[in-house]
């Protein structure tokens, strides 16, 4: 009876060992992709690292169709020119991620990594600006600032006006659209950066009137003056909404100050960002 007792015990004991020596590879990789359905991105990224299994969970692609928009399909197509059904999610999810130049490279979309939210940027080379084709007002201007390389420099005019427009398949949800604006023209000078102020002038006497209109009857119109030289600044132009019955959505953004009382000039017009509303306290960069 004794050596029978001591067998259970050396039996359990063996049982108590097995399990302790469980670890994180035992676990299903269906059941980690399941709960990386529920995690950001660049968690995912970090805890594919752990072992073989979770790096396999990390490829499965339903937990990526997650965390793409629901237009990924069209972006697929339209920016990166591709068969959608050719790349796994999570490769698409990353080619969508890195900033993709379309329509003649004027302009720009990408995805936030973070939440895979779409973001897109209009250069100031596709929109219609007044007197643009003439030297005496306007100049293009390499600069390291914009993220097209190049900015349109007003030097001096007495009617301005920018207009560009944008035909796109938007997800579902609210976005805000902003002109990025620089008083002054900066350079570099030995190494450093350098603004030069000296035709900046008429942006004190009357506002600029923003305006924004889209194909499903959004308008919203504003005036702001310009301020802050020699730095980049986000004007607000107004907010629109998409909703699932809007395949595609075409927009209009424009800037005006055409009191031809006075001159203005000394100004940078470099892009128009298009970004979730949710992202407005966002640090533009």
């Amino acid at each position: 009876m004794g050596a029978g007792v001591s067998s259970d015990l050396d039996a359990q004991k063996g049982t108590t060992n097995f399990q302790l020596k469980t670890g994180l590879n035992d676990v299903p990789e269906s059941c980690i992709s399941s709960i990386f359905m529920y995690l950001d991105p660049p968690e995912i990224c970090k805890l594919a690292r752990l072992n073989k299994a979770f790096r396999g969970a990390s490829l499965a692609d339903f937990v990526w169709e997650t965390k793409l928009p629901s237009n990924y399909r069209y972006l697929v197509e339209k920016v990166l020119g591709r068969n959608p059904d050719s790349l796994c999610k999570k490769e698409t999810f990353a080619r969508l991620c890195s900033p993709n130049r379309f329509d003649g490279g004027n302009k720009e979309v990408w995805l936030d990594k973070n939440s895979g939210k779409l973001c897109l940027s209009v250069s100031a080379k596709a929109m219609k600006i007044t007197g643009i084709d003439d030297r005496r007002y306007w100049n293009h201007i390499p600069t390291e600032e914009s993220r097209f390389e190049t900015v349109a420099y007003l030097q001096q005019i007495w009617w301005f006006e920018v207009v560009g427009e944008l035909e796109f398949e938007f997800p579902p949800g609210s976005y805000s659209v902003f002109f990025r604006l620089h008083l002054g023209k900066p350079s570099k000078r030995f190494g450093r950066r350098v603004c030069n102020l000296d035709q900046v002038h008429g942006w004190n006497m009357k506002p600029v009137r923003f305006q924004l209109s889209t194909s499903t009857g959004h308008q919203i119109s504003s005036e702001c003056y310009l301020y802050e030289p020699g730095n980049w600044v986000h004007y607000h132009a107004g907010d629109f909404v998409i909703d699932d019955s809007n395949p595609t959505t075409k927009i209009k953004f424009s800037m005006m100050q055409i009191d031809c009382t006075h001159t203005k000039g000394g100004l940078c017009v470099d892009s128009v960002f298009i970004y979730p509303s949710e992202f407005r306290q966002m640090r533009f960069k």
